[in-house]
């Protein structure tokens, strides 16, 4: 075939990682491909970059290794591996044509063709491919609708939503990135004769797309267009009204995914039963339920010993950034009030004022209450217990000498949560 490239730019600055030079040298006629094409001609930073080579998969291994890469098979039926220099991985796959295809996976033979490969990627401005020396291959016209801000399916949307459903929620995190203007209506159209077959991914899927819906800069746009299509209520049915959303993002609230998943949920959601369904991480379910509720008032009107309760609660959390956690309620409370950004702009200094002192963290520890003769068991338990329960009361500003005084004290009154030696 007539394989020739639109056009040549300069050289990404991809394309100087030693890994990435490694890779494609070791496979002569080997190019980037997909998203750090695209965002390269974006003018983006990407996170990773992935090259197509047109070799079968045990050819390309050989290649590798042979060059002195290391060698990782992990995805060798899909015709993918991870090549590795200097602890930086980059994907290597086989050129694909598809053979068969259900809507959630894909049966492919190998091919030598690069337009037979671009033609079953999804979007056209992720069907483009660079050579190392910058010649830019792009037989879908992607270049022209990433300039135009227009994501478009490659060829017919219905067949490639067909191969694979999870296409319809990328579409919407694309056109959130990267579009401009009224959406394809083509894709649109096809996306809502697809809702169907949202029902045949894996949750696991579903879940890891949307994570990256609610986490682009501004998804507005792209949540009310899943509405309208129906693709919204299939995916996330425990969603309510938009606007607590709207007005989190409106207030400038940091694009995390999950504090804007709590936004979006209708009042009243079980999300025990929703992070079951999604499949939810123990750390996510953790993160959405502080987020939601949590302890201690996170208001403009909270005295700082509040303030520092929450913090001390957060803390014990163990989700490993008391901080940033207790503000992200402050933005979802602000959100819901529909306050006044001044005072609770005020608010987040504080906390960040308390915590630039310190997060406070209980003093005691077992150890210290064995020195004073209490023996480990339930007994030193519920010690602790009281102690902290004591330490929050007072404002979390308790040395551990003040505890430990406040411990002897009871002791001395032969109070306290038991008797010594449990």
């Amino acid at each position: 075939m007539n394989d020739t490239p639109e056009t040549t730019i300069p050289r990404p600055a991809f394309l100087h990682t030693p890994a990435v030079a490694a890779v494609l040298a070791a496979l002569p006629g080997a190019r980037a491909v997909g998203g750090c094409v695209r965002d390269a001609l974006a003018g983006r930073d990407s996170a990773d970059v992935d090259v197509g080579a047109p070799f079968p998969p045990e050819e390309i291994a050989t290649r590798l290794r042979d060059a002195g890469l290391k060698v990782f098979e992990t995805g060798l039926a899909h015709g993918t591996i991870t090549a590795v220099k200097d602890h930086l991985p980059v994907e290597v796959t086989s050129l694909r044509r598809d053979v068969l295809t259900d809507g959630r996976h894909a049966v492919v033979e190998w091919t030598t063709d690069w337009r037979e490969d671009a033609a079953r990627r999804d979007f056209t401005i992720n069907a483009m491919s660079l050579t190392a020396e910058g010649a830019l291959f792009d037989y879908f016209t992607g270049r022209a609708d990433l300039a135009a801000g227009k994501v478009r399916f490659v060829g017919d949307p219905d067949t490639r939503l067909a191969e694979d459903y999870l296409r319809a929620l990328r579409f919407f995190r694309f056109q959130a990135r990267y579009g401009a203007g009224k959406p394809d209506a083509a894709a649109v159209a096809a996306i809502a004769r697809a809702v169907p077959g949202l029902a045949l991914l894996s949750i696991e899927r579903v879940w890891m797309e949307l994570k990256r819906i609610l986490a682009v800069p501004d998804p507005r746009a792209a949540l009310d267009l899943m509405a309208q299509t129906g693709v919204l209520g299939a995916v996330l049915p425990e969603a309510g009204a938009r606007d607590i959303l709207m007005r989190l993002i409106e207030s400038g609230a940091p694009a995390d995914a999950l504090l804007r998943l709590a936004a979006l949920l209708a009042a009243g959601t079980d999300t025990a039963a929703l992070a079951r369904r999604l499949r939810f991480s123990a750390e996510e379910r953790s993160w959405l339920d502080e987020i939601r509720g949590g302890q201690g008032p996170v208001a403009p009107g909270a005295a700082d010993a509040d303030l520092r309760r929450a913090l001390a609660h957060a803390d014990r959390t163990r989700l490993g950034a008391p901080a940033r956690l207790v503000l992200l309620r402050t933005w979802l409370s602000q959100a819901r009030q529909d306050g006044a950004s001044a005072p609770w702009d005020k608010l987040r200094a504080r906390i960040e004022a308390i915590v630039a002192a310190g997060i406070p963290t209980f003093p005691l520890l077992g150890r210290d209450l064995a020195g004073e003769g209490i023996a480990p068991g339930p007994a030193m338990g519920r010690w602790l217990a009281e102690l902290r329960a004591w330490w929050l009361s007072g404002g979390c500003i308790a040395t551990r000498e003040d505890c430990l005084a406040e411990l002897r004290r009871r002791l001395a009154q032969g109070g306290g949560g038991t008797a010594l030696g449990g």
